[in-house]
């Protein structure tokens, strides 16, 4: 059982706790690239309980820094972004994109003190389309995540946002406990209704896998099995990587190369951010063969947007919430047509986690076997956020971004006497790569 001290631990992510801290030692993707302009309007940015702005300026660089500024504590969002560097509409002070303060012109030249001002301002890297942050406290920043997916060049590699209204860990806990695709996703879809070579088949077939779960250099990986002909299993391979990353196995291991991101923008919403290689799977240019009957089968996540507007959280939100309780149509549910009656394979999932509430009361779970990943990354996350509190242990990966390179997720079908870390080991030596192994050593 999760006590209270350890959910606090898991869920809270401010500066000065647990988790919070040690996520502040990794870099966070936090926008994409072309949201901003240069010399275009400085954005709203929530990171880790921290209201922050970014903004381009002239030369292309990007600026993260806290809203306030540091002269009287007025927001830098409504800041003129000109020549270089965000300046103060209140007196008129002008940070560049590192926080140094470069003007003060309400001031008479003998009194002018810039030199001794600081924003506090983050360091920034961008990378394949992406905007990075590093929020930690090391004089020299950590290399980039080498993950597969996020070293994809920007021509192919595909990005999606969501936000969330629930904590992270229990956002990024529906991507760890895949034994809830086979209802919430597909609970109306009968085995008369997929054909032999359809992904869906083994899931509708049996859907109650057993489960091998090992902690790993990246934080922890899961197979859920199911016998699928006479000496042979079929595996569904999924991953836990430090410190809010996930990979799913709704593709074929050999070309499913994404990642999918759980960032924290404070303690009960989450940006959701999946980067993907197009030509993969996970891409979707592979289209599973038609269900039969008649099935809808899981929809793709085709999301339908609000309109994005400047407000702390009101960037990339989709239009089914619990306010429209997430578009469920009865109708569909009660005919069998489809499950949940909601059509829409991301919407599905996150009606099921916003439902819990801001941050889920551990002390009400019952959890099941079913549940060994979601324990064991619980843990993990704990043991290795608080090593870092108490001893300053550097949190897995931060130095080696190699680690996060070669970890795949997926299915494949392995004979029944091979064990789970064998078949991983066997089917990554033929994976198809997105990018050569090489780009993991050259990324900073």
């Amino acid at each position: 059982m999760t006590t209270a001290k350890d959910s606090e631990d898991l869920t809270r992510v401010g500066p000065g706790t647990v988790m919070g801290d040690f996520m502040r030692q990794y870099w966070i993707p936090a926008a994409k690239s072309d949201e901003l302009e240069a010399d275009g309007d400085p954005m709203r940015l929530m990171l880790l309980g921290e209201k922050l702005i970014a903004f381009r300026d002239t030369d292309g660089r990007v600026g993260v820094m806290d809203h306030r500024c540091p002269h009287r504590c007025a927001s830098l969002f409504l800041g003129r972004n000109e020549e270089g560097g965000i300046r103060c509409v209140y007196h008129g002070w002008k940070f560049d994109a590192e926080g140094n303060c470069v003007d003060m012109p309400n001031l008479r030249p003998e009194q002018d003190f810039k030199h001794k001002v600081q924003a506090k301002a983050y360091r920034v890297a961008e990378r394949n389309a992406l905007v990075w942050v590093y929020m930690g406290a090391r004089a020299e920043a950590p290399p980039l995540p080498a993950m597969e997916s996020a070293l994809v060049p920007e021509g192919d590699v595909g990005i999606n946002f969501v936000l969330r209204d629930c904590n992270w860990m229990q956002a990024l806990e529906g991507d760890i406990d895949t034994s809830h695709f086979g209802f919430l996703h597909v609970g109306h879809v009968g085995p008369e209704d997929v054909p032999e070579d359809h992904p869906f088949n083994q899931t509708v077939n049996d859907r109650a896998p057993r489960f091998d779960v090992a902690d790993t250099p990246w934080g922890t990986s899961y197979g859920a099995w199911r016998q699928c002909a006479p000496g042979r299993n079929y595996w569904r391979i999924s991953n836990f990587i430090f410190p809010f990353w996930t990979q799913t196995p709704q593709g074929a291991f050999d070309s499913h190369v994404h990642a999918r991101a759980w960032v924290p923008l404070d303690d009960t919403h989450t940006m959701f951010i999946y980067v993907y290689w197009k030509a993969g799977s996970s891409g979707g240019n592979r289209k599973r063969p038609p269900l039969l009957n008649g099935k809808l089968g899981a929809p793709r996540a085709e999301h339908e947007y609000q309109p994005n507007t400047t407000d702390w959280l009101r960037r990339w939100r989709i239009t089914g919430n619990e306010s429209n309780d997430w578009q469920i149509d009865r109708e569909l549910q009660r005919s069998g047509a489809l499950f949940t009656g909601i059509a829409n394979i991301h919407q599905q999932d996150q009606a099921v986690t916003e439902s819990m509430g801001p941050v889920t009361d551990h002390s009400f779970e019952h959890l099941a076997p079913s549940d060994l990943m979601i324990t064991r990354t619980r843990r993990r996350c704990l043991l290795a956020a608080r090593a870092f509190r108490e001893t300053g242990a550097a949190p897995p990966g931060v130095d080696d971004p190699e680690t996060f390179f070669a970890v795949r997720s997926g299915y494949f079908e392995e004979e029944e006497s091979v064990s789970f870390a064998e078949a991983y080991a066997r089917h990554l030596e033929s994976v198809t790569r997105a990018v050569n192994p090489s780009a993991a050593d050259a990324a900073d």
